[in-house]
């Protein structure tokens, strides 16, 4: 029998440090997501405490398809656990058994059982099952049932008679799924107790319109073209397809172009702390879904977003009154104290416009809520989308001009692609409408750049281009955008 040396690359280090009940693995392509299960699946065999000197466990390794079953996960575990020291036995379901001895004297026995699930009404399969562990495989092909119903097929064997299991859990890889997706959803914002996600560093980074080697990515030394295998991946492939599949990075679900395709997730989105005695310029967005983006501008130029507030069938004064100026006051209180120094507002110039009704405007409002505001530089669509993305393509001394802290929801899921033009229905090339779509990202979308426009992005972009900077490493590229 070969000898086969596995080395955990960094984030598979603290995938295997963790005792979770779940755990999900995400990253690119090639990254060594699969090998890592399989290898946590050897590990905990033989970590299983002995009953009459056998350490036993039993897996169910899902994959959403019968096919990809054969193809990739099977394929990845024997070129692990190999047929001399783990017969494959292809009845159904399809059967793996690895025997081997410990030093100690004990013996290891891990059953695997792989099966195809890729309908909710597959949950069924499940149902009899006794197991250790489940490694549900390529996680994102499956419905979110399937992880449901494994959290109460493990932990049932061994037998509480034959002294239980010492460890039992769930364990997941994926490449980066959809934004809506319920993976998202339970790692990103639920973060349910007794799971824990890890995530893998981009395989590339895209800088301005350039993919770069990413330092930090893993797994490359395990390929013969090195940086190469992802880098020759990138001609003739869409901007979400490269997010997802080489960067990493969560991708959308939507039928249009995204507005900013300068946009990268994991470069611009940064835990934020707003910076003492700078003023807090707030861009308003009016209408009955108003909306206010909260900015600063650094020592740098920087801007950074951080904190947005959507409102929902309410006018401005509501807005002002319910949302916005509590959030300042409890928020914000060293500002809100200097309200006439240190925040300032910017809304549609339209804004001004006095109501039929009451005639009173928009900017009538806000002052009354003793705030002050001023019209923005213009409302027309290039200048407006031409301010945010100048500050998307540029960097400061190698780090991001634009940055904007997590808290920011809607608007983080609209740069990722909910902030759209619509495809217009037209036989042959694909066409877009003019403008994004009016939704529920838009709103603060245009708050956003109303307030870009009076942070430097509208004049920025009409100065002349400079020239790039040019001999940087990659490592250095990366070192200097890591820190904030």
């Amino acid at each position: 029998m070969a000898v086969i040396t596995y080395v955990a690359e960094a984030t598979a280090k603290l995938f295997h440090r963790s005792n979770a009940f779940v755990r999900g693995l995400r990253g690119p392509i090639g990254t060594g997501k699969s090998v890592t299960c399989c290898m946590e699946i050897m590990r905990r065999a033989r970590e299983q405490e002995p009953f009459g000197g056998v350490r036993r466990s039993r897996w169910a390794a899902i994959r959403n398809s019968y096919p990809e079953l054969k193809s990739t996960t099977i394929k990845t575990w024997q070129d692990w656990v190999p047929d001399d020291v783990a017969p494959m036995r292809w009845d159904a379901p399809i059967t793996s058994l690895f025997t081997a001895k410990l030093p100690d004297g004990t013996r290891i026995e891990c059953e695997m059982m792989f099966i195809s699930l890729d309908r909710p009404a597959d949950v069924k399969k499940l149902k009899s099952l006794d197991l250790t562990g489940v490694w549900i495989n390529e996680a994102s092909e499956l419905p979110k049932a399937i992880l449901d119903m494994s959290t109460g097929r493990v932990g049932r064997y061994p037998s509480k008679a034959m002294g239980g299991a010492s460890w039992s859990g769930i364990i997941m890889d994926t490449n980066s799924p959809d934004d809506d997706h319920w993976w998202y959803k339970i790692a990103e914002l639920d973060k349910p107790q007794g799971y824990e996600f890890f995530a893998q560093p981009g395989a590339l980074l895209k800088v301005g319109e350039k993919y770069i080697p990413n330092p930090a990515a893993e797994n490359v030394h395990n390929h013969i073209l090195g940086y190469e295998y992802w880098l020759r991946q990138i001609p003739g492939k869409d901007a979400q397809w490269i997010k997802v599949f080489v960067l990493g990075e969560y991708g959308s679900v939507h039928d249009g172009k995204p507005v900013y395709q300068e946009y990268n997730d994991s470069l611009h989105v940064r835990e934020l702390t707003p910076l003492p005695g700078v003023k807090l310029q707030i861009g308003l967005d009016f209408g009955l879904m108003p909306a206010a983006v909260i900015v600063q501008n650094d020592a740098r130029g920087r801007l950074l977003v951080i904190d947005e507030l959507c409102g929902e069938d309410m006018g401005i004064s509501s807005f002002l009154e319910d949302v916005l100026i509590p959030q300042l006051m409890k928020v914000y209180p060293e500002w809100w104290d200097k309200k006439d120094e240190l925040i300032e507002c910017f809304g549609d110039p339209a804004g001004s416009q006095r109501a039929q009704t009451d005639e009173k405007s928009c900017f009538d409002e806000v002052k009354a809520a003793k705030l002050k505001i001023r019209g923005a530089k213009s409302n027309a669509w290039l200048p407006r989308r031409g301010a945010v993305a100048w500050f998307l393509t540029k960097l400061s001394a190698g780090q991001p001009m634009f940055l904007i802290d997590p808290c920011c929801k809607v608007l983080r899921k609209g740069l990722n692609g909910g902030y759209k033009y619509r495809r217009i229905q037209v036989v042959g090339e694909e066409r877009y409408t003019e403008e994004p779509m009016k939704n529920s990202y838009s709103h603060p979308h245009d708050a956003l750049q109303y307030v870009a426009m009076e942070s430097g992005g509208l004049q920025a972009t009409k100065e002349k281009s400079k020239p790039r900077e040019r001999g940087r490493s990659a490592r250095q590229v990366l070192d200097d955008v890591v820190g904030y």
